[in-house]
């Protein structure tokens, strides 16, 4: 939707799940010296000032990427993501917040390319502003990611990533994911999607898992980090799930090591936690 600004939430919980797992699927792509793509339908400004106002208003940083930034001992997998973010922050000051297509470039080989859509037109111009002099090995284009997809799929390489992660702010956005997957799958069956999603009271969230494992896919990885209950008045967002179709082999069992103690440090109260689950071929 044109009114969404991804910057309100940037740095948040979701924010950590989602890149943490994109960045693991990245390193794995990257073990092969084929080339590989990483394809983003909803890619946002690219990176985000968290002393914006945008970012500042609401805040939510602090009570994601902000509860790692200090955190000790952390696994393997949540340490490789931090230490990426703090590449975008030298001094050392927690300022800055990577978006997937900053992270994703961060991660990609001379061969390998990134192809961004992103529909907002002022997020648009920001993007193009972050990948200035990149060249070929970053597209950006301004429009829907969900038909970009039928033009840019299958890559290649035929080895790839793609990122789906709307806002969801209309019903719409539920039925075009499935949509959207359904006919990507049928391009580029090999291909790993990874699709985000909120966890709220609303059916067509509730609903979104079982849709999606209704596909038939083979091979999936489903993991949510919840960071409270839900509010007793149905409002509000109390974590976020990751569909992963196709997923590395190595996912679960990297994900089994690093969500224990990310949920840990992201608990708001009672109902806090995480699941992972999983069908392989």
């Amino acid at each position: 939707m044109l009114s969404y600004r991804h910057a309100f939430h940037a740095g948040n919980h979701a924010d950590v799940l989602k890149h943490l797992i994109l960045v693991r699927i990245a390193r794995y792509l990257s073990e092969k010296p084929v080339p590989f793509w990483i394809v983003d339908t909803h890619a946002g400004a690219g990176r985000y000032a968290l002393d914006s106002e945008y970012a500042s208003k609401l805040a939510e940083y602090r009570d994601g990427i902000g509860r790692l930034w200090e955190a000790e001992n952390l696994p393997p997998a949540a340490a490789d993501y931090v230490d990426l973010v703090r590449s975008l922050n030298p001094d050392g000051r927690l300022r800055h917040y990577p978006g997937s297509p900053w992270l994703a470039s961060q991660l990609l080989r001379d061969g390998d390319r990134l192809r961004l859509f992103e529909l907002h037109s002022s997020d648009v111009k920001l993007l193009q502003e972050c990948f200035r002099g990149r060249g070929r090995q970053v597209t950006i284009t301004a429009g829907d990611g969900f038909a970009g997809l039928k033009a840019v799929l299958p890559p290649p390489p035929r080895r790839g990533l793609v990122l789906i992660d709307p806002s969801y702010e209309t019903r719409d956005d539920y039925a075009n994911v499935i949509k959207g997957l359904r006919e990507a799958l049928q391009r580029f069956p090999t291909g790993t999607y990874a699709l985000w999603y909120p966890l709220l009271a609303k059916p067509e969230a509730q609903k979104l898992p079982g849709r999606l494992r209704a596909l038939g896919a083979a091979d999936w990885l489903h993991a949510t980090l919840q960071v409270s209950a839900p509010s007793r008045d149905g409002f509000g967002m109390h974590g976020s799930g990751m569909f992963i179709i196709n997923p590395p082999w190595t996912l679960k069992k990297t994900l089994q090591e690093t969500l224990p103690q990310v949920a840990a440090l992201f608990a708001q109260g009672d109902g806090a936690g995480f699941t992972l689950e999983g069908e392989s071929s």
